[in-house]
């Protein structure tokens, strides 16, 4: 169990740094960083198709790694 456990976490790991690199960045400079947040909480385009995908695609391989890295420390 303890090896299933190291092979799917290379994997989610492995998966979790191609996602976020495939992402689109959404601004550039400090006063992107700024007026970014802002956009994002409150502005009326929100993000559909590809980003949408790999947005909640990272959220989901996120939670996997520490469901089984929590895992990981009980077994090990």
């Amino acid at each position: 169990m303890y090896t299933a456990l190291i092979v799917l976490l290379i994997i989610v790991c492995i998966s979790l740094i191609a996602v976020v690199l495939l992402q689109s960045g959404k601004s550039a400079g400090l006063s992107g960083a700024i007026s970014g947040g802002a956009e994002q909480l409150f502005g009326k385009q929100k993000a559909r198709g590809m980003d949408l995908f790999l947005h909640r695609t990272t959220v989901v391989l996120s939670v996997l790694f520490f469901l089984i890295m929590i895992l990981l420390t009980y077994v090990g």
